[in-house]
């Protein structure tokens, strides 16, 4: 793994979910690099364990690494001054699938909160919710999913730059937070489809 700031919060992100005994869901996770860019994007996925495949809930995480924020890194790694510290863009989507039904949205956000623990000075703000719908192949509704985000940043202050050991500190919450979010959603009284890898008695 590169010794940078990005994927030191990348490790504390993992901890904070290992800690609350979510599964990463196998096959999800990427970390990607725009060749036009130079932005860096990781993406993983976690759910509550013994679900199934695919769970029922799931957290899907994204973290941003933008151009502008590396050249701020570099700045202070190299000693020159910089106006702003260099931030993290962050979405987490919380997602319902596997839905034999269409949800009711209202219900969904009645059991969210409007933001996310702070993580360093700022939290996460929820989004509206977005419905889908799968049809197979005679365009025959088969399966509803629900999922509703939260974006923000996390700026990494001089504090955090200097002790790498403070992005444990700012995340320490998620992974409590996310779990919880997570079994709060899977407790509607939702119907849903058997799982993928589920076999017959």
């Amino acid at each position: 793994m590169l010794d940078h700031v990005f994927t030191d919060a990348i490790g504390a992100l993992r901890d904070t979910f290992d800690r609350a005994l979510l599964d990463r869901l196998a096959f999800e996770e990427r970390f990607q690099a725009d060749v036009l860019l130079g932005d860096l994007t990781w993406e993983t996925s976690y759910g509550l364990p013994g679900e199934g495949s695919p769970p029922s809930v799931r957290a899907d995480i994204t973290f941003d690494w933008p151009t502008w924020a590396q050249t701020a890194y570099r700045s202070w790694y190299i000693g020159e001054p910089f106006d702003e510290g260099p931030r993290i863009e962050i979405e987490i989507v919380l997602r319902i699938q596997r839905l034999a039904q269409l949800p009711d949205p209202a219900l969904v956000l009645a059991s969210l909160p409007e933001s996310s623990p702070v993580i360093g000075a700022e939290a996460l703000e929820r989004s509206g919710p977005t419905v889908e719908t799968v049809y197979d192949g005679d365009v025959d509704e088969v399966e509803y999913a629900i999922e509703v985000s939260y974006e923000g940043s996390y700026e990494l202050d001089e504090a955090v730059l200097a002790d790498g050991s403070e992005l444990d500190r700012h995340f320490s919450a998620m992974g409590g937070w996310i779990a919880s979010t997570l079994v709060s959603l899977g407790d509607l009284k939702f119907s849903y489809l058997p799982p993928e890898d589920s076999t017959a008695g």
